[in-house]
């Protein structure tokens, strides 16, 4: 694939590679060649296996369930990318885990989402791709440009597809800071919202909901959340609507981040189904009949083939191609087929 600048090259960290593979797969290239090792002591050497002299990379690698070493990989190919010469360097970074870090709200703490965005632009990086930060304001942690997606499209559309779109549905948020998110979707969907009022104590990743504010009473609910890691927001939500009488309640999620125990903590939850975009890669979820797994690389893909070409981004913020949420929705059939752990 070619453009303006010369050929696209699409690269890919340990945490990506199937997600790098859809990508390429959508664009009708193949995937660059390049070795990551991590040597006894917990060093990581990496290599790009071929030339990208005057090249376009774009090089993939989520932060999500081994953050810390994720970034490591990450600094150290956008610094290998620029010494190979490479015409320009895109990080594309499904999810950015340290985006919680957005804020000095405890005294003698660090700013983590900052820190992680210089270290990316001091490696290398021209650009940066991502979606759904949990704090919006981390792209102005950069001083290079960042493309920041939504999953809200493919979600609603995904919303379609089952059918549960009509006026007897509310999308709810777990606390205030997601109610524009939930917002943006009742609104695309044409339905109400109601806010779940949460209490957060320490570091334990477990918050308390408090109040439904809302009518929720005989309504089917989507629970809409950026992320989840131990599901219990999630779950709290869901027991406080159907002590408020709603009907069937539903979770959806722009990135899964469970382990073994918050899955089952879903499986045993009120929730009828939790859907989530692949941006993290995540084994535990995908062995669940609760979760559904969308893809988002065919969006991810569209996003390399607007900036590669100069096509304006905010065409893929209006309406989803058919063929984009096709490949979606059949890569989440896929997994539904098979239900194991997806081959390399």
């Amino acid at each position: 694939m070619s453009g303006t600048d010369g050929i696209i090259r699409i690269f890919a960290g340990t945490a990506s590679k199937d997600f790098a593979r859809q990508m390429c797969d959508y664009l009708g290239t193949q995937m660059g060649d390049c070795t990551t090792i991590v040597f006894s002591e917990g060093n990581t050497f990496v290599r790009i296996n071929e030339s990208i002299r005057d090249k376009d990379v774009f090089f993939v690698q989520t932060l999500g369930l081994d953050p810390n070493n994720e970034f490591a990989e990450l600094l150290f190919f956008l610094d290998a990318f620029k010494r190979a010469s490479a015409n320009s360097v895109t990080a594309i970074i499904p999810y950015f885990s340290y985006a919680k870090g957005d804020k000095k709200d405890e005294p003698r703490v660090s700013i983590r989402a900052r820190v992680c965005a210089e270290c990316i632009e001091l490696a290398g990086a021209d650009r940066v791709i991502t979606m759904d930060l949990h704090a919006a304001q981390v792209q102005g942690f950069f001083k290079k440009p960042v493309d920041h997606l939504y999953a809200q499209p493919l979600l609603c559309a995904y919303a379609r597809r089952m059918g549960i779109v009509d006026d007897n549905l509310v999308v709810v948020s777990p606390d205030a800071g997601s109610a524009k998110r939930a917002r943006g979707m009742a609104n695309e969907l044409g339905c109400a919202v109601a806010i779940g009022d949460k209490m957060r104590a320490g570091h334990d990743e477990n918050a308390k909901v408090l109040e439904i504010i809302g009518d929720v009473k005989g309504k089917n609910c989507i629970v809409l959340d950026d992320f989840t890691i131990s599901g219990g927001t999630l779950v709290d939500v869901a027991h406080g609507l159907k002590d408020k009488g709603a009907k069937d309640v539903y979770a959806f999620l722009s990135h899964v981040v469970l382990n073994e125990k918050g899955v089952k903590k879903i499986e045993e939850s009120p929730i009828k189904m939790l859907v989530s975009t692949d941006t993290v890669d995540c084994p535990a979820a995908r062995q669940s009949e609760k979760i559904k797994i969308l893809s988002a690389a065919p969006m991810f893909a569209e996003a390399v083939r607007h900036v590669h070409d100069r096509i304006p981004m905010s065409n893929l913020f209006v309406k989803p191609s058919r063929r984009m949420l096709a490949m979606s929705f059949e890569r989440q059939l896929c997994l539904d087929d098979i239900k194991k752990p997806i081959l390399d």
